[in-house]
């Protein structure tokens, strides 16, 4: 007799305002099996797992575990089936340690006290095992974005869940956290756990996963068998046509210099060191100059200094010609600076406003979109917004109007991009800027990126995934323990090369 199913999810529909998410999916996972779940952004498949995981309820559709039919009305029913998830934006406590988020709602107690002892024992036992390396004593709010990562992995071990939803689980991870992942992965399959693993990255479904299913626009495309799939038929069941995974671009023209960087130190939040040390360097007109690193070594620090959103101890910056280093940030944008940021959430976007009000968050002030009287001019600011929309493919239940909050991760970045490369910046400095993208926006904004260097701006892409840094970048710097390390040509660089600087083996001038 066949074995059941670990998880079946069966004609699975569930709508919100003005899109249905969810159109009759079927999903089926078997036990210890990596099920990747592939689609566009904004195709349905957070949704889809969040239906599974309990956040949302669907409208129609039933879930299966082990051929019994379950209810699951919140993420504590989950959770007592032994389905956990990591979320593609964290669901953390940033004031709390790393420790006490991670045995949040499942404190061990005995007699009304916290065993905080035993659960450390468990959890650096749980860390060690997988390699994941937390400290579980520090706060959230001071560790990089790949070890809350880590530790959202460790609050889904730690509750022994057999079913793990891994959404976009390597969006935020450098290329070495993510082979350390893909090996977490395997082991816990190796241990009979089954796995749903949400990705665009189809170099990571090839190298991990036993089947793949492909939702796109909300509707179920197909399941594949990984092994006799390839990458190029993968992304044509995805979006639909075919994907061109090389950059065009010419060889650059570099012109006068647009920033300038001298010395620059900045302190560390979360240890004694300074976070970048005495670090100077230059981007000129016509260049796309990429910052390269292991997540973690000042590259977060350097683009806070830059744009304002940390103070600098010593050091100047000048842009075209003009000293910023004291300036606001809004002087600093007014003056010819854009800034896509490395967390879209907490410096990217206002949640609860409309996508249309986020689109004018740097120009409201601007004559176009006030009057003299300082009412919005609200008909200017919907049609800028229905442009960028248009432009950009930003998919959004309500259109401008749509709360972003409410939009998946990867259009709320499309959001940004569009917003950020169309106010005609000097320089563009672009963290991460298709981090949770699929491969048909990858492309996108990767043309939109050169279209700005050709135009004759200044690029500073800050970027952990190594095929960008080496597609995009004209001049490459590789920073290491807060010092750039080195300056490689990426026509004559290789990606091992590039390697050894960032693990700090390898220095110029050494």
């Amino acid at each position: 007799m066949e074995q059941p199913y670990a998880i079946e999810m069966l004609n699975i529909t569930k709508r919100f305002p003005g899109i249905v998410a969810n159109d009759n999916i079927t999903l089926q996972l078997k036990k210890g099996e990596i099920h990747a779940l592939l689609g566009e952004n904004g195709a349905g498949k957070s949704t889809l797992m969040s239906v599974l995981f309990g956040l949302y309820r669907p409208e129609e559709g039933t879930i299966k575990k082990n051929g019994q039919v379950v209810e699951i009305k919140d993420p504590n029913d989950a959770n007592d089936l032994g389905i956990g998830m990591v979320h593609q934006h964290f669901k953390l406590v940033e004031c709390f340690t790393v420790l006490d988020n991670i045995i949040l709602g499942v404190e061990p107690c005995k007699n009304g006290l916290l065993q905080k002892a035993e659960a450390r024992e468990k959890v650096m036992s749980l860390s060690n095992k997988y390699g994941l390396k937390v400290d579980p004593d520090a706060l959230v709010e001071d560790i990089t974005v790949g070890m809350q990562q880590r530790t959202e992995i460790l609050k889904m071990l730690y509750r022994d869940n057999e079913i793990l939803i891994f959404d976009e689980p390597t969006a935020v991870l450098t290329p070495q956290e993510i082979d350390e992942l893909m090996d977490i992965m395997r082991g816990l399959k190796a241990e009979g756990k089954s796995i749903l693993f949400i990705t665009h990255k189809l170099n990571e479904i090839m190298a991990v996963a036993d089947r793949c299913t492909v939702l796109r626009k909300g509707k179920y495309i197909g399941t594949v068998d990984v092994a006799s799939s390839t990458k190029e038929e993968l992304s044509k069941m995805m979006v639909g046509r075919d994907v061109d995974f090389v950059v065009h671009k010419e060889e650059a023209k570099p012109t006068d210099v647009i920033l300038s960087v001298e010395g620059m130190t900045v302190a560390s939040k979360t240890h004694a060191n300074n976070a970048v040390k005495n670090v100077s360097f230059t981007v000129r007109g016509g260049e796309i100059v990429c910052i390269a690193g292991i997540d973690g070594n000042g590259q977060t620090e350097l683009v806070y200094g830059l744009t304002g959103l940390e103070p600098i101890k010593e050091g100047k910056i000048t842009l075209c010609g003009q000293d910023i280093t004291h300036v606001s940030i809004r002087k600093r944008s007014t003056m010819g600076m854009s800034h896509i940021p490395e967390d879209r959430h907490k410096h990217g976007l206002v949640l609860d406003y409309t996508l249309e009000d986020n689109m004018v968050l740097q120009r409201y002030f601007e004559p176009q979109f006030v009057s003299s009287a300082g009412f919005l001019k609200r008909k200017a600011i919907r049609e800028y917004a229905e442009r960028l929309i248009e432009q950009y493919d930003v998919r959004s239940g309500q259109g401008p109007i749509t709360i972003a909050r409410s939009m998946s991760g990867g259009n709320q970045q499309k959001a940004i991009v569009a917003r950020e490369i169309d106010r005609d910046p000097e320089l563009l400095i672009a963290v991460q800027p298709t981090r949770g993208l699929d491969v048909g926006a990858i492309e996108y904004i990767h043309r939109q990126i050169v279209a700005q260097r050709d135009a004759g701006k200044g690029v500073l892409l800050v970027s952990l995934e190594l095929d960008e840094v080496m597609a995009l970048s004209d001049r490459i710097l590789v920073m290491y323990e807060g010092e750039i390390v080195g300056e490689l040509d990426p026509k004559t660089t290789t990606v091992e090369e590039m390697g050894l600087y960032m693990a700090g083996a390898k220095r110029k001038g050494a």
